[in-house]
């Protein structure tokens, strides 16, 4: 008798714990106990798991929302540990709980994991036990509750009989008319995914007049996530319906009185021009987009600005160019020289894609001059953008017919007073290469690249050795040995230590690139020659160079030139350098 009831209490050991520590005054003791619970799950056996954990759980939701957080989180994954998808419905009463906790953060996460319980259920059990806890939820007496039930519909309404989806789609009509305003913000924020799992005809019937309803709402962040949800209610409707159900409420959104409402119909434009079709895009969305255009808010140009690529290019090809000359173009003109530099950047970080959509000639006439007059604004992230996209105008019309405005805006560019700018333009550097060809560049680019090498700031100067690597790869070994090297090799004599210390950066990616024979030959003698330089610094970074270099070395060289002065270093007074010089001595060894 008693070695069974020893038994049995070493069998309770682990939820004795859990409730010891779940009552515990510190918090994090209490977090943590319950992001162990899977371990105690499993140690329990999945019977126990369902009789007696999770009703002590379900008990137990009054705490911290950090670690009601976690809980939520815990159970979205404790389908195994209750025996599986038959018996999920166990993990229903704790979630239900916690969603209707007051923290937003808490719901969304127990939503989040009941949502993915839902997916094992099955038909039979959704309608026994999921349904009933979406009805619940949804005429809860706290909003709190309601707004949850808005996220749950969707994931059962496709797996029940006829009468429980004319239930839930009835709970869904009443959610998006209930009277708290943060109710219908999450019923507008799900309708869209709700209607996807709807068949056409409801989604005619129930949810188009709610659709309309809530974009016609009082506040107006219940109207904007309706105006979210147009573009996913129009793609599922016949071209027939469009007009009469979907275009009065786009049209009615995009001139509304919030410019929150406007941006969204703005940020939303193009997945609505894809839904909608490109007759109702040449009729309608043309006119509603040039309205969005000239905007009185700066944001709402600003996201329209930055659709005007993708809006132009899905256009319908036989009417394209007449609507981007007529409607597209005059607004663009007004654009360039807006007085937000937000709307300015927008729009020069898809202008130039519109040369290869309206062709050559337009472009020259029409487009060249706003590009010109961008690549002078005295916004940097404007210049940039432009210079950014340089590939699409030179896939039209060249280059050259930029170069006498470019070469200016770059060379300010590169000598921004921000750092994020000039790192910026580095990194476009290999691209302008490409096109400016080598004895442009040569002529005009070389000395501001070998200039980033010695600037203040370790992220430019690494970018600069990067960039250094990608020209040598475009131009080749010759030339680095002709234009690049002896300007680097130069700065091995400076008096500043990190200009130095940059050399062997330099040197570092230029080996990998130049080939055995300029390596060997041109590179290394300068590397050795440092290994006695007086800044332990540089001294260590040699012995990091020359294990990088050995890979690119002649063979031959290795053990007369090279190792000679690792194990120089290898007994070097400072003890970075002589954990270095040996690291090296291993890695080339090895």
């Amino acid at each position: 008798m008693a070695a069974s009831d020893s038994g049995t209490d070493e069998s309770l050991y682990p939820i004795a714990v859990l409730i010891d520590e779940l009552k515990n005054e510190d918090v994090q003791l209490r977090l943590n106990s319950i992001k162990k619970l899977s371990t105690i799950a499993l140690a329990l056996g999945v019977e126990r798991t369902r009789s007696e954990l999770i009703p002590f759980l379900t008990d137990t939701i009054y705490d911290e929302d950090e670690v009601l957080l976690a809980l939520a989180e815990q159970l979205g994954n404790f389908i195994n540990l209750v025996g599986g998808g038959e018996f999920a419905h166990c993990l229903l009463p704790p979630l239900e709980s916690l969603a209707t906790v007051e923290e937003t953060v808490v719901r969304d996460k127990a939503v989040a994991s009941l949502r993915a319980v839902a997916a094992h259920h099955t038909p039979q059990a959704l309608e026994q036990h999921f349904v009933p806890l979406v009805q619940r939820l949804a005429g809860g007496d706290w909003f709190t509750s309601r707004a949850s039930a808005c996220g749950l519909f969707s994931v059962c309404y496709t797996r029940v009989s006829a009468p429980v989806k004319a239930e839930l789609r009835q709970h869904f009509r009443s959610l998006c008319q209930d009277d708290t305003p943060m109710v219908r913000r999450a019923a507008a924020y799900k309708l869209g995914e709700f209607a996807r799992v709807v068949e056409v005809e409801y989604v005619k019937s129930d949810l188009i007049p709610m659709f309309v309803y809530l974009a016609q709402d009082e506040q107006d962040s219940v109207r904007l996530l309706a105006a979210e949800a147009c573009a996913t209610v129009a793609a599922l409707l016949p071209p027939e319906d469009m007009e009469q159900l979907v275009m009065p409420t786009v049209r009615a959104r995009a001139g509304d009185t919030s410019w929150r409402v406007r941006y969204m119909v703005a940020d939303k434009f193009v997945e609505l021009q894809q839904a909608v079709g490109p007759e109702l895009a040449r009729s309608d969305l043309a006119q509603i987009f040039q309205g969005l255009l000239k905007d009185t808010e700066a944001e709402v140009r600003a996201a329209a600005a930055g659709k005007v690529k993708d809006f132009c290019m899905n256009l319908d090809k036989a009417h394209q160019e007449h609507i981007i000359m007529t409607m597209i173009l005059p607004q663009i003109k007004d654009l360039v020289c807006d007085p937000n530099q937000h709307v300015k950047s927008a729009l020069a970080s898809v202008i130039m894609g519109l040369s290869p959509i309206v062709g050559r000639h337009n472009t020259i006439e029409y487009l060249l001059p706003l590009f010109l007059t961008q690549l002078k604004d005295e916004c940097p992230e404007v210049r940039l953008n432009i210079i950014s996209n340089l590939e699409c105008v030179n896939e039209v019309i060249g280059i050259q017919q930029l170069v006498q405005s470019l070469l200016p805006a770059i060379v300010e560019l590169a000598e921004d007073t921000k750092w994020r700018v000039r790192l910026a333009i580095i990194e476009h550097m290999p691209l302008l290469a490409g096109q400016l060809g080598q004895e442009f560049f040569d002529e005009k680019l070389t000395g501001l690249c070998m200039s980033w090498l010695i600037d203040h700031v370790y992220a430019i100067r690494e970018a600069a050795t990067l960039n250094l690597k990608k020209l040598v790869e475009q131009y080749g070994a010759t030339w680095a040995e002709t234009n690049v090297i002896p300007k680097v090799m130069a700065m091995s004599r400076e008096q500043n230590y990190l200009h130095r210390m940059t050399y062997l950066f330099c040197i570092n990616v230029l080996s990998e690139v130049c080939g055995k024979d300029i390596t060997t030959r041109v590179l290394l003698p300068t590397v050795l020659s440092m290994a006695d330089d007086n800044v332990a610094n540089v001294r260590f970074n040699v012995a990091k160079t020359l294990q990088k270099m050995a890979p690119y070395l002649d063979p031959a060289v290795i053990q007369p030139q090279v190792k000679p002065v690792l194990e120089k270093l290898n007994v070097d007074p400072d003890v970075d350098v002589k954990y270095f010089a040996s690291e090296a001595i291993a890695g080339i060894a090895g």
